[in-house]
């Protein structure tokens, strides 16, 4: 098994095999926390060969910097069969996520098991800003 692609992005369409990502990033700034992300997407895109065929589960773990779940684990079991002709086959895999929220700033991990084995991590870091100051410039 080869990880090709494994990203969290805006928006992510499997259409006929072929994937498409939107505004893949690694850092979400937020000036107050908790902070809610609205919407993303994480995308993977992993390639079988012939000798791996038959049922395979990746697991996907979404947890901050102290191995705490930031929200349920994911399994996406997927059964792979290779045509005759070919050597290998990719399948893609997408979790739409909404409303993830943050407690703290820091570091985070989407780690992604294959059959219990850790095959890739995408990181994640979470920053706090101060406010802007909302004063008028123009002002007196």
């Amino acid at each position: 098994m080869n990880v090709q692609i494994a990203v969290l992005c805006d928006a992510a369409t499997d259409y006929g095999g072929k994937l498409n990502l939107l505004g893949t990033f690694d850092t979400i700034v937020t000036h107050q926390l908790p902070a809610v992300h609205p919407q993303c997407s994480v995308a993977l895109r992993i390639v079988f060969s012939r000798v791996e065929e038959g049922h395979h589960t990746v697991k996907m773990n979404f947890v901050d910097e102290d191995g705490r779940f930031v929200m349920r684990s994911i399994d996406m079991p997927v059964e792979v069969a290779l045509p005759p002709d070919a050597n290998f086959v990719a399948r893609n895999f997408l979790v739409n996520i909404q409303q993830l929220k943050f407690e703290k700033p820091g570091q985070y991990a989407i780690d992604i098991a294959i059959d219990g084995r850790q095959e890739a991590s995408i990181p994640l870091n979470v920053r706090q800003t101060p406010p802007q100051d909302r004063t008028d410039a123009g002002a007196p």
